[in-house]
């Protein structure tokens, strides 16, 4: 049994590294939606749809638990999937999860009312559509209480990253920080609140200063992960990881060897 990766493009791969590297007996398999990327700039019921016909790739492939490694997917389609009742036995998991327990330093199970936290102002970097749903605010509002996040849409950077032009992302990242400080001057930390910016987070923290502590969802998506793997041993396997593609496999595989500096093979999805 597979545990699945979805995210729009190949920002998700920043999830199945820490993954693999953290769960090195597990197997994976991952689905890009190239072929519609970016979901950044979509409406949230056609995300709703796409995020939809990708699950259930996925659960055809033999995966019972699928991670949404898209924040605008999360966004837009995670409540309104497990609102509208799951195939039995199914499981599908967002990224916003780890990434509330981190910043608010409690489990997402505890439902006791909003309490102070230590971060009182946060930077969110997001796609327009991720920021537009308010979805962060929201969870973390359940949570915390206290806490002004100013959020910043960042147009651009994906398809920079996805098109493989890293020289041009930097520079956005960097254009972005200068106006989330110019409405938040001294945040104490940052969201990266997409799966694709982690490639930048080394630029993310050069632009935002040393003092400033940047929460990078990957490792927290896999740490969550490796928690939830305990309680459930039996989707241990051999550490396989399968790729799928349903944009050109041929050059998602070399954007996503670029990325990652090893061999990947993509497969038409």
């Amino acid at each position: 049994m597979a545990v699945g990766i979805f995210d729009s493009g190949l920002g998700g791969l920043t999830v199945l590294e820490a993954a693999r590297q953290r769960l090195p007996d597990v197997d994976f398999l991952y689905l890009g939606d190239s072929a519609h990327a970016p979901y950044g700039v979509r409406d949230a019921d056609d995300v709703f749809d796409l995020t939809g016909r990708a699950v259930q790739r996925l659960w055809d492939g033999g995966c019972d638990l699928v991670i949404l490694a898209c924040n605008t997917a999360s966004a837009a389609a995670l409540r309104r999937m497990q609102e509208g009742g799951l195939p039995r036995g199914k499981r599908v998991l967002g990224v916003f999860v780890p990434l509330i327990e981190a910043l608010t330093e409690r489990q997402w199970g505890d439902n006791s009312p909003p309490r102070e936290v230590a971060v009182k102002h946060v930077a969110l970097f997001a796609t327009p559509a991720t920021v537009a749903s308010r979805a962060f605010q929201r969870e973390l509002a359940f949570r915390a209480i206290g806490v002004d996040v100013e959020a910043q849409a960042c147009g651009g950077v994906v398809d920079a990253i996805e098109d493989g032009d890293m020289i041009l992302a930097e520079a956005l990242v960097r254009s972005h920080v200068e106006a989330l400080k110019r409405k938040m001057p001294q945040p104490q930390a940052a969201i990266l609140g997409c799966t694709h910016y982690p490639l930048m987070e080394q630029t993310f923290q050069d632009a935002l200063g040393a003092d400033v502590q940047v929460f990078s969802q990957a490792r927290l998506v896999a740490e969550s992960l490796a928690d939830y793997l305990e309680r459930h041993p039996d989707m241990l396997g051999a550490g396989a990881s399968g790729y799928l593609t349903t944009g050109d496999a041929q050059r998602v595989s070399d954007r996503a060897t670029q990325f990652l500096r090893r061999q990947i093979t993509f497969q038409a999805a």
